[in-house]
């Protein structure tokens, strides 16, 4: 599966617990990466700057289903359903 451009839900839906430029502690699940700009598109896309788990996120229709909606959905189960605390 391609990542539907402009959907941006593995960079909400998530935590992040690696700093991201103007986020030095990470993100927690549910927060908007400060990086997504306004058409939902990762300012980091390819510099050295993303954070290696950004780059190692691959879609797939298990966690991104149908659509960004769904993918929201998806991903906050999962965040749910990992979240060690």
């Amino acid at each position: 599966m391609k990542c539907r451009i402009g959907c941006g839900a593995c960079c909400i839906a998530p935590s992040i617990s690696s700093p991201i430029p103007g986020m030095p502690n990470g993100k927690p699940a549910g927060v908007r990466c400060v990086q997504l700009d306004d058409d939902n598109l990762c300012r980091l896309f390819g510099k050295p700057e993303r954070p290696k788990v950004c780059g190692e996120f691959s879609a797939d229709k298990d966690v991104c289903g149908e659509s960004r909606g769904e993918a929201i959905i998806l991903l906050t189960s999962l965040e749910k359903d990992t979240h060690s605390g």
